[in-house]
């Protein structure tokens, strides 16, 4: 599986996209359920990407003494520990949609008054998602990652405290940040103080001191200390779901924007107080753009499995060669014909929250073919898009009349369309598909020291849309949902916390379960199928090995 890291450079006066590039990088899978990258990798492609699109802007004749500052948005989640003296990372990161965690959570959330998971109250469910899961996960399980805390060698941070790392210098004064966004999404962080929560890392026995320096959105972090850009101001960090929010220009309350990317990420803008969800979602922190500006905080709705299951079609069942080749195959037959697709490989995220489901194919006749397969992929991401905005508007009270989006799946126009008659409101795409990028862009270049964005609402840029407008009816669209709700409700409680191999009296055991190496009947003792003493056996049994009759 290739994940790719971008490079854009913008305009700051028109948000047009000047240069970009990019570098694909490899996601590994060593265990089921495990999701883990390289961190010398990470680095390594934001290095090309950059040296890259310096070389593209000089041959646009542009000069790069022109660029003011650099943004930073990162996947949120995904988590790394290194060591400070020597430079190297101490484990391979862990991304934000790996399982491994499960059984950490499972303690933690048994340790909580009514064993509720929603106890902590940080707008989060404790959950394998997020952060502090993944770190407690490394120092019970990485010795080189407890050493490293022992001996106050260890650093912790997601994606962007990474590279902004590196980039400032390393182990030669480079500089340990996060920003609100990325911080708020670890499970240790205080929504209401904005800063780590002492009684938080108690909970998850984290030291305190191996945590990043928390900034806004838009300050001044430190320099680019090597290549091309030495000397530049690194400023504007955001988790990538804000840094999209940000560059679809939703700055006032009630805004909200879908990115359909590996996942699905909606979040709807909610203001300077947060909103806590009655409804699965989660409530984080939307961005802080400057020292002294307020924080806007946001409603999420997130979705493991999006641009992942097209992926899955062309990785695991190879009925497709490429991403682009599922809008035309689904295209030719235009309904997936009472298929239904619940791409829960991860479990479920919001609104659900339920780890054991698994994913399910269903509805399939002798007529299904891979065109109806993959017109139901698609629509499951229309659908459980549709389950977060229904979870949304009863949250916020009002209703949603148009959805923004962007990511690299809106280039699938048939997908769209979907959305739209799925959802029964318009869905607005913006002509340039880097808002992601942009918004880090727009933090970066309005940092204090900078200054060369604004972003007060009368000189915000107008960036041209499409528009998909719904085309079935509604009780077309509330039908096809309801099926999907009941394939959902058939993909839950797959998964078990019990083991299916173990030393007890499980079904299948060293102990005395049916299939054994005790006294069940198949066994290597005494059961009637054994390598003992059974009737089928490799010992005294009347078919054996032994000296029964055979």
């Amino acid at each position: 599986s290739v994940i790719n890291r971008f490079t854009s450079v913008f305009d700051s006066k028109t948000a047009e996209l000047l240069s970009h590039h990019q570098v694909g990088i490899k996601q590994s899978f060593p265990k089921e359920g495990w999701v883990e990258e390289d961190p010398k990798e990470i680095l390594q492609s934001v290095y090309e990407c950059m040296e890259r699109t310096c070389e593209k802007l000089g041959q646009l004749n542009i000069d790069i003494s022109n660029i003011k500052a650099v943004g930073v948005t990162n996947q949120r989640e995904t988590t790394l520990v290194w060591d400070k003296e020597t430079g190297e990372p101490l484990y391979n990161a862990i991304v934000w949609l790996d399982l491994r965690t499960q059984s950490t959570v499972e303690r933690l959330i048994n340790s909580t008054p009514g064993k509720n998971k929603n106890q902590l109250k940080t707008g989060l469910p404790i959950s394998t998602y997020f952060s502090a899961v993944k770190l407690r996960w490394l120092m019970d399980n990485v010795e080189e990652v407890a050493e490293a805390v022992l001996t106050h060698r260890a650093m912790f941070g997601t994606v962007d405290s990474w590279l902004i790392w590196c980039l400032t210098g390393g182990k030669s004064g480079g500089v340990h940040v996060t920003d609100v966004t990325n911080a708020s999404r670890t499970m240790l962080f205080n929504i209401h103080t904005l800063d780590w929560d002492p009684e938080l890392c108690k909970y998850f026995d984290v030291p305190m001191e191996i945590l990043p320096q928390v900034k806004s959105s838009s300050e001044i972090y430190g320099s680019m200390n090597s290549g091309s850009l030495a000397g530049v101001p690194i400023s504007g960090c955001l988790g990538d779901q804000s840094a999209a929010l940000v560059g679809q220009m939703c700055f006032q309350d009630g805004q909200a924007k879908n990115t359909y990317g590996t996942g699905c990420f909606l979040l709807r803008n909610t203001g300077i107080k947060p909103v806590m969800s009655d409804h699965g979602l989660l409530t984080t922190l939307a961005y802080k753009l400057g020292k002294d500006s307020p924080a806007h905080y946001a409603l999420e709705g997130s979705v493991a499995i999006a641009g992942a299951v097209v992926r899955w079609l062309k990785d695991n069942l190879g009925i497709i060669q490429s991403s682009a080749e599922i809008e035309k195959l689904a295209g030719d037959v235009g309904s997936s014909y009472g298929c239904y697709f619940v791409p829960a490989f991860s479990g479920l995220y919001a609104p659900y929250w339920e780890p054991s489901a698994r994913g399910i194919i269903c509805g399939l006749t002798q007529f299904t073919n891979r065109s109806h397969l993959a017109f139901a992929a698609l629509e499951a991401v229309c659908f459980q898009t549709r389950e977060i905005l229904e979870a949304m508007n009863q949250d916020y009270g009002v209703p949603l009349t148009q959805l923004q989006v962007d990511g690299g799946m809106t280039s699938n126009r048939l997908l769209m369309q979907l959305q739209a008659d799925v959802l029964c409101i318009p869905v607005v795409k913006p002509s340039m598909s880097e808002t992601t990028a942009l918004g880090a862009a727009m933090a970066a270049g309005a940092a204090e020291g900078v200054g060369v964005w604004s972003l007060t609402p009368g000189n915000l840029t107008t960036i041209p849309t499409d528009k998909y407008q719904p085309l079935i009816n509604p009780e077309e669209s509330e039908f096809r949902y309801a099926r999907w709700k009941k394939a959902v409700q058939k993909a839950m409680n797959w998964e078990t916390t019990e083991p299916i191999i173990s030393n007890g009296n499980g079904p299948v055991s060293n102990g005395n379960g049916p299939v054994s190496n005790g006294n069940g009947p198949v066994s290597n003792g005494n059961g009637p199928v054994s390598n003992g003493n059974g009737p089928v056996s490799n010992g005294n049994g009347p078919v054996s090995n032994g000296n029964g009759e055979h």
